[in-house]
């Protein structure tokens, strides 16, 4: 079941107060989406972590063949 780039925004914000987010659907269907995330929480964090903290933010939305976003292209970092 593919998931609307606004609820992955809205979990992202909720684990991430502080982030900047943003996120695009890369090919029209939900399922393929791209992220920008941009926090002080990931100050100090190699960009696996990072990535890491985003996917626990999910909340198992991208677990295996049952979750309901197939693939997230993620970019993230901290604020200028």
């Amino acid at each position: 079941m593919p998931m609307d780039p606004s609820v992955v925004e809205a979990m992202i914000k909720q684990a991430l107060p502080d982030a900047q987010v943003t996120v695009e659907d890369l090919v029209g269907d939900r399922n393929h989406l791209s992220a920008r995330v941009v926090s002080e929480a990931f100050r100090g964090k190699t960009r696996v972590q990072q990535h890491q903290m985003v996917y626990a933010a999910l909340q198992g939305k991208m677990d295996g063949m049952d979750g309901e976003l197939h693939a997230l292209q993620l970019t993230t970092g901290t604020p200028a």
